[in-house]
Order: structure tokens, then C-alpha cells, then sequence
């Protein structure tokens, strides 16, 4: 894709700079714009070779329309593989993806994990409904990608939904003071929305960082978690 777009960049460059000395000398050159008006020859050969410049400039501006919609189908076909349909966040198989990612890599020193369960939402679509269950979702959904921003920042946090009512959050640049501050940022939000009038969200939560229990690849790190939490 980004070779594509600078191919066409530099081809509307060159057809810029070539259309624009074209007139430049046709109507600087005296002699030659009156042999054009004069010589029905050159007058021709003259309206054809404008003629190749408009169709040029036509069929330009059709690629850079078809990148354009092309490029945004790819933005929504990545959005709907790797989103999950109900919140927006990662899906399971975007969550997947990323533990892949560090798949046969050391593990780096300073990545952290959290599993997190939601542990009342029968008891929520029981009292409010399916609908009431998939609001609690994007709520918290919401609330665990806004503590990200607050505590780590965009860059070094994947937040996503792995499956049902479990949650994934895998952090860079992470130590065990953050991971907490995350997590008191997290309960903060759930219980005021809970205060709200909102049916309360109940979770049980384990984190690990690498190194611990000898966790030495990403996908052992999110299994340690994953037991913590199912512990919690």
C-alpha cells in the first residue's frame, strides 16, 4: 500500500512538471504557438498530445481514488477481524495475535500482564436484561481503555476482550507500582459507575510480571495471570 501511494505520488510529480513546461514553452515561444494555430499538422498532433495528458491525468486520479477506497475497505476488514464486534477494544483472536507476536522472542524485562474476569454478568442480564449485560461490557470495556491512557499511556498498553467475559490487558515499560495504580484506577471507575444507577460490575483480577515463577515468554506470563485471576 505505501509502495503503491509513492509510486502514483511521483507519477502526478513528473505529470505536473512535464504538463506545466509544456505550456510554459508553448506559450512563451512565439514561433511555435503561431505554427500551431497555423499548421493544421501541428495543430492536430498538438491536440492529441493534450489529449494523452488529460486521459493521463484521468486515469491518475481513478487509481488514487480506488487507493483511497481500497485502503479504507482494508481499515474496515482489520477493524472487523481484529475488533470485537460489541466494544470496539481487541478481539480474541487481535489478543492472539499480539501474544504471537512474541512468539520464539525473549521475553522483555519489563512487560507486565492482567486477567481480568467478570464474575456477576449472568447476574447482570438476569436483572437488566441481554441488553444491560452488553452495556456493563462496553462500560467496562471503556473504563479499562481510560485507566490505560491515565496510568501508561496508548503506546505501551493492549487492552482486549478475550472471549466472553474475560479481558486482557499486556503492558510495556510496566512495574508493580503501575500495575497497581492501573488497577486502583480500574476499581475507581467501575464503582462510580456503579453508583450511577448502573447494575455493579463485580471482577476478580491476576497480574504477573515477567521474570516472576520463571516466566520467561509472553504466553506463560498470560497463563500465570490467567491462573491468579481464576484464583482471585
Amino acid at each position: 500500500m505505501k509502495k503503491f501511494e509513492t509510486i502514483k505520488t511521483i507519477q502526478l510529480i513528473i505529470y505536473i512538471l512535464l504538463a506545466g513546461t509544456a505550456l510554459f514553452t508553448v506559450f512563451r515561444d512565439r514561433e511555435l504557438y503561431q505554427m500551431i494555430g497555423a499548421d493544421p499538422h501541428v495543430r492536430l498532433l498538438s491536440i492529441i498530445l493534450w489529449a494523452l495528458l488529460a486521459l493521463s491525468f484521468l486515469f491518475m486520479f481513478f487509481d488514487f481514488g480506488s487507493y483511497t477506497d481500497l485502503k479504507r475497505e482494508n481499515l474496515e476488514l482489520d477493524h472487523a477481524v481484529y475488533s470485537d464486534h460489541l466494544t470496539g477494544i481487541a478481539n480474541r483472536f487481535s489478543c492472539d495475535a499480539y501474544i504471537g507476536r512474541y512468539q520464539h522472542r525473549p521475553l522483555p524485562e519489563d512487560m507486565g500482564c492482567i486477567t481480568i474476569d467478570l464474575v456477576n454478568l449472568r447476574e447482570i442480564n438476569a436483572r437488566a436484561g441481554h441488553e444491560g449485560g452488553d452495556e456493563a461490557i462496553r462500560d467496562f470495556s471503556e473504563i479499562l481503555l481510560t485507566a490505560s491512557r491515565n496510568v501508561f499511556g496508548q503506546k505501551e498498553f493492549f487492552v482486549g476482550r478475550n472471549g466472553g467475559n474475560k479481558f486482557l490487558a499486556i503492558c510495556r515499560k510496566c512495574t508493580e507500582d503501575k500495575l497497581r495504580a492501573y488497577l486502583a484506577a480500574v476499581g475507581k471507575m467501575t464503582e462510580a459507575r456503579g453508583s450511577s444507577g448502573k447494575p455493579v460490575i463485580r471482577y476478580t483480577e491476576g497480574h504477573a510480571l515477567a521474570g516472576e515463577e520463571g516466566t520467561d515468554a509472553l504466553d506463560v506470563l498470560v497463563a500465570l495471570s490467567d491462573r491468579r485471576a481464576a484464583r482471585a
